[in-house]
């Protein structure tokens, strides 16, 4: 199937890349079926979580592990049913990014993380009960510090 989106225009979509979140994402319930876009321009780590049902919703997700190593949310096993068998080797862990109108503020939901089977494609935003977790942990300058590291790795 082939959507039009606001922030990628036409793209192709692949049946076997879906991501079905069964009880939609948080505040958008309604959203049930997305795409991972890994978006060739700009920080490696960011993709974006592109909606198919509403072509205009995009959001930016990263992996945690990428802006604070230490990451490792005690998720109770009951909330990772539904994801049909999860496992720590069948396990992606994503956050969404905010970025406001001024980057510098740009900040991840580590409280909130984007739980996805890579095998059943099943997956589910949860809300993590553990005040170690910042619902606006700043990243910009993390990113920045990633970038300049992989851009001087590139000259050696």
């Amino acid at each position: 199937m082939t959507i039009e989106t606001k922030l990628f225009g036409e793209i192709n979509v692949d049946d076997s890349k879906l991501i079905t979140f069964p009880q939609g994402i948080i505040g958008f319930p309604e959203l049930k079926d997305f795409m991972l876009i890994h978006d060739g321009e700009g920080n490696g780590n960011i993709k974006w979580m592109q909606s198919i049902q509403e072509p205009a919703f995009a959001m930016p997700v990263v992996d945690p592990l990428s802006v604070i190593p230490e990451y490792n949310p005690n998720i109770e096993d009951e909330l990772l049913k539904p994801l049909d068998g999860i496992t720590q080797d069948n396990m992606l862990v994503i956050v969404t990014i905010t970025v406001p109108k001024e980057i510098e503020k740009m900040t991840v939901n580590l409280r909130a993380p984007i739980i996805i089977n890579s095998e059943s494609r099943k997956a589910a935003q949860l809300i993590i009960d553990d005040d170690k977790y910042q619902v606006k942990f700043p990243i910009y300058e993390i990113l920045k510090a990633a970038k300049e590291n992989a851009a001087d790795k590139k000259a050696e």
